[in-house]
């Protein structure tokens, strides 16, 4: 199993860094004030509460006398009941593993057969076959305390003295959101997540009196930081909905004065273009916190119009943590033509894709600090190549960094369409398609070609009562100067582009049918 070195984790808590408050104990600290910790649509959940039915929900797996640190699968909707088996498999010193809610029943076998786990925290009955099932509410502080454990219903006293987990150990497995293939565990300690709260807190001088939205799935590393990690740190509420939709987003930052919103880029765009159909009062805003992935530019300068937000990121993975972010102090320029600058406790350098030297100004970061994770779980051939041979952590990037520490993203090592040997940004593309006004969302993707190797395809959204083909979009291109190799050769209009579980496109269901339409 991958992780830090003894030595390692003692210099993280001797430069404060790390800490040792679980985030149980956090949650327990909180209870005792009558604030809200998570808002739905139609439930305002409690620190109280919050702890109650954690320490219920705890008392109940504990009962069926699971082994120290066995592993609990969670797959729920997000809302206050996922946040509140997570913190109950903490408090039962057990691992959680998160499966994304719309997970199909292919990934959630894999997962389940990874980690071994052969408990689950679910709201439905599941098709996996397990040793034990615990069927908790949607919406757990209306319930009346009873859960479904194997087909039984109990009424589980909350446990006061808890077995819990240190910060430092081993407490989640989450899957990546990989565009293709099944998904591989990523390991946490919560203290790479302490860690991230501080750089977030930094970027964004967040504090307690801040309203979250997280629009992100919480298995994931940024649904983890944005909604069960800072906002329990800095004892802010979070609004959470079950799954995304702009109108309903937006109708929550109206109605509860959201001030700080984290989305992916394909999310904010969604936003942005619904906001656009019927605007809401988004005046509260002060961040938006996106990243992952490039950002568009002009999409982004356009939310910042709109909504007088600043937009943020950090650049990093669900596996890495961060590299680098933006600030509040950093130059729009900065904030939204780049990743901001690296962070030094995260020693971040740069490597040659192919041979592995370390080369400057451009290259394949990679890094070695605090908010890293502890590596895959049960997957030795996918550690080799996460990691270099003397520990460094890799990202599937290439990104340049300049003399101030600004870091740019190129581009993903498997995103280039390279056409007649010449290496072509996907998101650079998309970020030129991005600017013709009838489209909403775009992905491009490489199409096999027997003569120039790959050509330029693009997947395009159109925005309401729209159209648009090939010809137009080229002609716009060519106005924009765009250089003629980024110019898409095939062009598909859909009613909505694939996305994986952590929100992003799937690419890679895109490149498969762009294999079979364009033979």
């Amino acid at each position: 199993m991958s992780g830090f070195a003894p030595e390692v984790i003692e210099r993280f808590h001797r430069e404060g860094w790390w800490i040792d408050q679980s985030f149980a104990q956090r949650v327990a600290e909180l209870a005792a004030g009558d604030g809200e910790a998570f808002v739905t649509a139609t439930e305002r959940f409690t620190w109280r509460e919050y702890d109650e039915v954690s320490s219920a929900w705890a008392s109940a797996l504990l009962d069926l006398g699971l082994e120290p640190g066995a592993r609990v699968a969670v797959q729920l909707p997000d809302g206050p009941a996922v946040h509140a088996a997570f913190v109950a498999v903490e408090k039962a010193g057990l691992v959680t593993v998160g499966i994304g809610h719309r997970a199909g029943q292919r990934e959630i076998d894999h997962l389940l057969g990874l980690t071994g786990a052969r408990t689950m925290i679910t709201n439905e009955a599941p098709a996996a076959d397990l040793d034990h099932v615990v069927l908790v509410p949607s919406a757990p502080s209306v319930g009346d305390g009873s859960l479904v454990v194997d087909g039984v219903t109990v009424h589980p006293s909350p446990v006061a003295d808890w077995p819990g987990l240190h910060p430092d150990e081993l407490w989640l497995l989450n899957s990546t959101s990989g565009t293709t293939g099944l998904p591989k565990c990523v390991m946490h300690n919560q203290n790479r997540w302490v860690y991230f709260n501080h750089l977030a807190v930094l970027s964004g001088g967040l504090n307690g009196d801040d309203r979250f939205l997280s629009a992100l799935p919480a298995p994931f590393g940024f649904g983890i930081w944005t909604a069960h990690a800072t906002p329990l740190l800095l004892g802010a509420p979070t609004v959470v909905v079950d799954r995304f939709n702009a109108g309903a987003v937006l109708d929550l930052i109206e109605r509860e004065r959201v001030t700080v919103l984290s989305a992916v880029s394909t999310q904010f765009i969604m936003l942005l273009n619904e906001q656009a159909e019927r605007p809401r009062d988004t005046s509260s805003l002060r961040a938006l916190y996106t990243g992952g992935e490039a950002v568009p530019y002009e999409r982004a300068a356009e939310f910042e119009r709109e909504t007088g937000a600043a937009v943020l990121q950090f650049y990093g993975s669900n596996e890495t943590g961060a590299l680098s972010y933006t600030s509040f102090e950093s130059s729009r320029d900065r904030r939204l033509r780049s990743a901001g600058v690296v962070i030094p406790e995260m020693e971040v350098r740069l490597l040659d894709p192919e041979t592995g030297a370390e080369v400057t100004g451009q290259g394949q970061p990679a890094c070695r600090g605090p908010a890293m994770c502890l590596g895959y779980w049960g997957d030795e051939a996918a550690n080799a190549q996460l990691y270099t041979s003397d520990g460094w952590m890799l990202m599937g990037d290439i990104v340049t960094i300049d003399d101030e520490g600004e870091l740019k993203v190129v581009g993903r090592t498997s995103d280039f369409i390279i056409r007649g040997g010449k290496n072509i940004s996907a998101p650079a593309v998309e970020e030129e398609i991005g600017t013709h006004p009838a489209v909403a969302m775009v992905a491009a993707v490489a199409v096999p070609d027997p003569v120039f190797g790959e050509r330029v395809a693009a997947y395009v959204e159109l925005k309401p009562g729209a159209t648009l083909d090939l010809d137009e979009l080229v002609a716009h291109l060519k106005e924009r100067g765009v250089s003629k190799e980024w110019f898409p050769e095939r062009f598909v209009v859909v009613d909505s582009l694939p996305r994986s579980s952590g929100g992003k496109v799937a690419k890679g269901d895109l490149r498969e049918d762009a294999k079979t339409r364009f033979a």
